[in-house]
């Protein structure tokens, strides 16, 4: 049974039996975030009324650093990589250099399904061992015709389990994103963050929402204000 997780709630990198922790450490797996299309109901004439459903694209990033919140390395989406290169910033990639994490691609949120999702690829055994903390963000991205925030979205899932993006073998633990009144007007998410702890990898719950409007703005306030604390 998988652990349900709050905000600011943090446990370690171990196997889940029957909702027992195991202490078998957790070293392979994927961390998936889910989300739903947002629906409408549209008033029509004589009273009549139609559901819209409005896809809404999520963009899954991860920042990586040292103990001292210094910058290593990234993962974001290449989909942006001519607005990145015109600007001289670092071009998004779905892997890290250690190749510890692997992003599936970016799920624009379209098609017939209501259920949407990107997936983290996870190796905590090659993972650079100057690397401390992996913070894991979300930003809704916005067309010039939207203006939506979480506060709209139906459900937001975090979970991490073992298996591959098309398989899930065992989920361990999860945490929703509340839609509740502190999401209003927000477009970004720091979702958690995996760190080291004498000698353990542990997940911390975050939850902290904001008006950021780049996925670039979100990472350096991690950076800023989350890493090096």
């Amino acid at each position: 049974m998988a652990i349900n997780l709050e905000k600011g709630q943090k446990i370690n990198l171990e196997k889940i039996s029957d909702g027992q922790s195991t202490k078998e450490k957790l070293e392979k797996f994927c961390v998936e975030v889910s989300w739903g299309a947002i629906e409408r109901i549209k008033k029509g004439f004589f009273g009549t009324t139609k559901k819209i459903i409005e896809e809404v694209d999520l963009d899954l990033s991860c920042v990586m650093t040292d103990s001292r919140g210094k910058y290593i390395d990234h993962i974001y989406s290449p989909e942006y990589n001519n607005f990145l290169k015109s600007r001289g910033i670092a071009l998004g990639k779905l892997y890290s250099k250690d190749e510890s994490m692997r992003h599936s691609g970016d799920d624009r949120g379209t098609g017939v399904s209501d259920d949407f999702s990107e997936v983290v690829s996870v190796d905590m055994t090659i993972v650079d061992k100057e690397v401390d903390q992996i913070y894991f963000y979300l930003n809704i991205y916005l067309n010039k015709d939207q203006n939506f925030d979480f506060s709209q979205i139906p459900f937001v899932k975090i979970k991490m389990y073992e298996g591959t993006p098309a398989i899930v073998k065992k989920e361990h633990f999860s945490f929703n994103i509340s839609t509740d009144n502190s999401y209003l007007g927000k477009g970004a998410v720091i979702m958690g963050k995996l760190y080291r702890r004498n000698g353990d990898w542990k997940f911390d719950a975050i939850g902290d929402a904001f008006a950021d409007k780049l996925f670039l703005d979100t990472q350096a306030r991690i950076l800023r204000d989350y890493a090096s604390k």
